[in-house]
């Protein structure tokens, strides 16, 4: 029986907890461990969760250890290198509810979360944040260490690069590419390339910074 310990134990890693309790494999693949953040005093206050098992930085991984990474940004990338220079592996977790399309490719250490839809012959890569109720159409490409918060949607043929950030609710229109360490603000509508290291806001979207 795999470990399950999650990076982050704050909000977001609490919320992980509950994700992973209605996960494919719960209680038959993999248990929650616990968590690692390195501020160890992050549960105070707060009751039913799994214990803080250490810091990121300190805890060694041993055999039947597998990770998950709540933590965004580019912190997040950080974060699970440390624990892939220790021998870490991560787990691909993805919610009971979430429907996956024919064909579809999911990369290790990717989290999908409940009520959400993957289009035929999709794929995703590593260590990427997809929450609930997103829906990535069919044949889009997804690369690595991107987060893409709740309710949005990537129409057919979208490609996300790698490091990106997209917000609640945006939409990014059919074949557009949003490239790599780019940001998506909420609710913005995306009709054209999202350039490197800038951020689009608005419908449509336009460029911020």
């Amino acid at each position: 029986m795999k470990q399950l310990i999650i990076i982050g134990a704050g909000g977001m890693g609490r919320t992980f907890c509950d994700i992973a309790r209605e996960s494919i494999g719960f209680g038959t693949e993999f248990v929650i461990k616990g968590f690692i953040d390195d501020d160890t005093n992050v549960l105070n206050g707060f009751s039913n969760y799994p214990p803080l098992l250490g810091t990121i930085r300190d805890y060694q991984p041993i055999e039947g250890d597998v990770f998950v990474c709540s933590i965004g940004s580019h912190a997040r990338r950080r974060c699970i290198e440390k624990i892939i220079a220790k021998g870490g592996q991560f787990f691909t977790m993805i919610h009971k509810t979430a429907r996956l399309g024919t064909n579809v490719i999911v990369g290790e250490g990717t989290v999908i979360g409940a009520f959400t839809t993957i289009g035929a012959d999709a794929e995703v890569g590593k260590y990427n944040l997809i929450q609930s109720y997103t829906v990535v159409g069919h044949d889009s490409r997804i690369g690595n260490w991107n987060r893409i918060d709740t309710h949005v949607t990537l129409v057919g043929g979208t490609i996300v690069e790698d490091e990106a950030d997209i917000h609640t609710n945006a939409m990014i229109s059919h074949n557009v590419v949003v490239e790599s360490n780019s940001h998506v603000g909420a609710c913005s509508f995306v009709i054209r390339r999202v350039k490197s290291t800038t951020t689009v806001i608005g419908n449509p979207a336009r460029r911020l910074m």
